[in-house]
């Protein structure tokens, strides 16, 4: 789902106190100046052993993934088992949580093969790719070229493809250089009064129902003026030579979806939501999180084409730890996530050396950021709200 800088209905009846008021630049805005490396300088400063893929490697992890995710169903159907009441409220949602962090392992790793950084064998990368993200219902073709495309122009305003800052005009705000807005007083809200609680549910909607809302109607995505889906042949993501990989990647996931309806008759739909669904909700939860706050933060800037590059638009993302034990179980995904924009066919496994180099070369270029998780998340839904309509680079608004 889109975050609070791209919901139209988030804004919809707010009014800004003074809108046409210069807003105040940040440190971060007021000193930014622009990168200006080229892309060789920065891949000879990683190791040439970093680019060095082994699908041997891969299939282990995924090996190891599966078999946590085996463990820990074949744990959870001794859950009822228990006489106790309160140890099976107890068991199930640690249950729920631990699945739906294998599980979004086994999303990178399935993400890693879409970058064919996961083997040298194209076939092995789509097929494995193909069968892991088919049963977490992702379209693994479909989202793999839209993904391409947002890799490749990344922190770009017009291409970019997720994440996608709607601007002052399309969230409905005055011009800065037009006189203040006139509205009704009982309809003016500050954006910076925005109560909490309504922040709090905008961020539910979007970590509950975020990815699926991006596979199926581009949520967040580029606003083309027409139904965009990862789901038809017809959609502006996709060239009539995708059509055969589109409908391949939709078969995979009816496959999923008709082998849950099956375990559903033959035991009960109750059942297939303790198993499958709760996780695969918590999948959608980390995967929302992790993306938003990669591509989402005041310190971001986003470019126009005249300024724009793919080194710079790599750049555009932040680095950050989830704890020792989820950056482990997420593959690096997210704190070497700026070595991954810059080199994406780069194995996960040689990410964490690659982004010691890119420290001592891109110096205050290299964003990471050390703010608690939750902090960083409230944040980020208060404070970047949109971006300016003019200007070459632009950063977040509130």
């Amino acid at each position: 789902m889109a975050p609070p800088n791209t919901i139209d209905a988030g804004l919809t009846h707010r009014h800004v106190v003074n809108p046409t008021a210069a807003p105040v630049k940040a440190a971060y805005e007021r000193n930014y100046e622009l990168p200006e490396f080229t892309i060789k300088e920065i891949r000879e400063a990683i190791p040439a052993h970093c680019f060095e893929r082994s699908g041997f490697r891969g299939l282990c992890h995924v090996a190891i993934d599966l078999t946590w995710a085996s463990l820990l169903f074949l744990a959870a159907t001794q859950i009822d088992k228990f006489e106790n009441p309160l140890i099976r409220f107890l068991a199930w949602p640690v249950y729920w949580v631990m699945q739906g962090v294998v599980c979004t392992g086994i999303w990178v790793l399935a993400h890693e093969c879409g970058h064919q950084s996961f083997s040298t064998s194209k076939t092995l990368n789509n097929a494995v790719g193909w069968v892991l993200h088919s049963f977490l219902l992702v379209p693994y073709h479909s989202w793999r070229i839209s993904h391409s495309k947002h890799h490749k122009a990344t922190g770009h305003m017009t291409k970019d493809q997720v994440f996608v800052p709607k601007t002052r005009t399309q969230v409905g705000l005055p011009a800065k250089d037009k006189a203040a807005a006139v509205v009704e007083e009982d309809e003016a809200v500050h954006l910076d009064e925005e109560p909490p609680i309504v922040t709090l549910f905008w961020m539910v909607i979007q970590f509950v129902f975020g990815w699926p809302a991006y596979l199926m109607v581009n949520a967040s995505g580029q606003n083309y003026g027409q139904w965009t889906s990862h789901f038809h042949t017809w959609s502006p993501i996709f060239e009539a030579r995708n059509f055969s990989d589109v409908i391949f990647s939709d078969l995979g996931v009816l496959v999923t979806l008709g082998a849950l309806v099956y375990a559903s008759l033959q035991t009960s739909l109750l059942a297939v939501t303790k198993y499958y669904i709760v996780p695969y909700l918590f999948v959608n939860f980390w995967l929302v999180l992790i993306t938003f706050l990669q591509h989402t933060d005041p310190k971001l800037p986003h470019y126009r084409e005249n300024v724009w590059n793919f080194q710079r638009g790599a750049l555009c993302t932040v680095d950050r730890s989830f704890g020792k034990f989820l950056d482990h179980m997420f593959h690096g995904i997210v704190h070497t996530h700026v070595a991954h924009h810059l080199f994406s066919q780069m194995p996960f496994y040689h990410a964490e050396e690659a982004t010691a180099c890119l420290k001592k070369l891109l110096g205050k270029h290299y964003i990471y950021d050390d703010t608690p998780i939750v902090v960083a998340t409230w944040r980020s839904f208060r404070e970047c709200r949109f971006v300016e309509d003019e200007g070459d680079v632009v950063f977040f608004k509130k």
